[in-house]
Parts: C-alpha cells; structure tokens; sequence
C-alpha cells in the first residue's frame, strides 16, 4: 500500500470516526464509488487457477504381500519438477488510484471549499441569519499544526468577515507573531460564525447561547478533521465549553492540557481579557500557555522568548 493511499485512508477513518461520535449513524455513497473499491478486492479474493488443482484421492490400499526393505534405506528427495511452484498472489489495490501529495492537497482543498459554502448558506439559527453581515468562516493554513478557537465574531469580523480582526485580534496577531509564526501559518476560527444578535443594541456582544453552539460547532468539528492540527489553542472560557463542554471557570483550566478527541488542547484567555486586564502577571500567563503549545510542537524558543513579560 502506498503512503499517499494511507495517507487518505487514515484521513478517511478519522473524518468517519468524526461523525460517528458525533451521533451521524448513515453515510449516502455512490453506487459508482462501490463498485469502485468493490473491483480490485473482488480480483484479489478470486485464487488464481494455476497450480491449485486438488490432489488426487488416494489409491486403495494393495492387497500384495509387502516385499521387506531395510528401514536403513536412503530417502529420495523429490525432483524439482515435483516442487510445487511459487503463486504470485494478486495486488489487492490493483485498479485504486494511488493519490499523490499534490493530489491529496487538492481532496482536502475541495473539502475545505464545500465545507465552507454550506456555513456561507447556512441559515439554522433564524435571528442571528437575519442580523449578520457576512458569515466568519475561519482563516489561515489549511495544513497548520497550531489552531485558535475563539468564541464568536464581534462588529469588525462581522462586517469584513474574517475572525480576530477587531482589537482583541490585533492583540492575537502580535502573540502569535511572538511565537515566531504568522498568521498565515496558523488557523483561527470561532465557536460561531455568526454575530449573536444584539436586538435593539447598537453595539456590543454576547455569549453564544448553548443552542447556538450546538447548531454551529459541526461546522468547526469538520474543520479540525481537516485540518488535523497538532495542538489547539481555545482562547477563554465560551471555546472550552463549546469544545470540551467543560462549564469550568477559565482561571481554574487555563495553563493545564486538555484533550479535544486526541488533540492536545490549551485552554487560557481571551484577547479581549488581556485588554481588559492590564496585569504583566495576567499577559505573562497567556505566553506561558503559548510556551507550553510552542514546546509541545516542538517549535524552537530562544531565551529572549522565555523572558517574556517577567519582571526585572
């Protein structure tokens, strides 16, 4: 089996496994797709004819008297052409497409897109359908192995539909910048892709109702099993509970691993809070979670970078 066909095979399984936790108990295949995979197992579980005769039923015993032999004496070997010949068994994966890296990039590319149209339509919460400017879907690298999950888009992500663009974004960039990466090179998306609404509010946010949550984060499910990132990063206490379904506090998570189905999550603060709460303490925290997330990616962290925010 080829690496790149494992590759997609795993990422099958795993995408499987995905919606089966999530309680998806039916999957509508094509019968062309069927008789695809069906084909080469068909061949290979059909035994080549060559060779494989049975054997001749024994021959009835003699009723002749047994002529004496010494039991000394030299045993023939049989001749090669009584050995019996090699079978070359046939490739089970004969006739399945053997899919490159460039063309495995280009499935998930696909996937990422259909994905993305389906929450671009999505209407399944009426009031926040009716009241949003555009949809976030999320941004950043398709293959990053760091993801930050936020809550839900405030005013400026709504109105340029991109999450983390506000303040409280500006304020991400510039740690992950710290980290040495960019934002390119990373993925953020929310709980939400939607504003909550704010009825008869000019301006302002809210906290996702657990509805809300629940109708949206299948979108940010898929998401992670494409993407498959190495750790994520859940920024404040609403991307815990969404995630996680801890209700928790934030101060008593944040700094301490989680788990998202395998993937090692770090809970810690919100941006916004950081905003709030100017403490060198609160902001030295937060980078101690994001050393945590740099070492267990395995990311270089030179001791400028260690000394972030400790007092002189």
């Amino acid at each position: 089996m080829s690496d790149s066909y494992r590759q997609l095979l795993d990422a099958t399984l795993q995408h499987v496994e995905g919606l089966k936790a999530r309680g998806v108990r039916h999957l509508a295949v094509a019968p062309e797709t069927l008789q695809a995979l069906a084909a080469p197992i068909a061949a290979a579980a059909k035994p080549p004819t060559e060779n494989l005769k049975p054997p001749a039923p024994p021959s009835a015993p003699s009723l002749a008297p047994k002529t004496e032999t010494s039991s000394f004496a030299p045993v023939r070997k049989p001749t090669a052409s009584l050995e019996p010949k090699p079978v070359n068994a046939p490739d089970p994966f004969a006739g399945v497409p053997h899919f490159s890296a460039g063309k495995l990039a280009g499935l998930k590319t696909a996937a990422f897109a259909a994905l993305r149209e389906r929450a671009l339509a999505c209407v399944k919460c009426p009031n926040l359908a009716s009241s949003r400017k555009n949809v976030v879907f999320g941004v950043g690298s398709l293959d990053a192995q760091l993801m930050f999950v936020g809550e839900a888009p405030g005013a400026d992500e709504d109105e340029q539909g991109e999450p983390f663009v506000g303040a409280a974004g500006q304020l991400l960039t510039k740690i992950i910048l710290a980290t040495g990466l960019s934002r390119a090179e990373v993925y953020i998306a929310n709980i939400l892709k939607c504003r909550p609404d704010t009825p008869g509010e000019t301006s302002g946010n809210r906290k996702p109702t657990p509805a809300e949550m629940a109708t949206c984060i299948p979108y940010l499910h898929d998401q992670i099993d494409l993407i498959r990132p190495k750790v994520i990063v859940a920024l404040g206490a609403t991307a815990v509970e969404g995630l996680l379904g801890k209700t928790v506090g934030i101060t008593k998570l944040r700094g301490n691993w989680q788990t998202y189905r395998g993937t090692p999550l770090m809970p810690t603060y919100h941006p916004a809070y950081l905003l709030r709460n100017q403490s060198l303490g609160i902001k030295r925290e937060v980078w101690e979670d994001m050393l945590a997330a740099m070492e267990k990616l395995d990311m270089p962290i030179s001791e400028k970078q260690r000394n972030f925010f400790l007092k002189a």
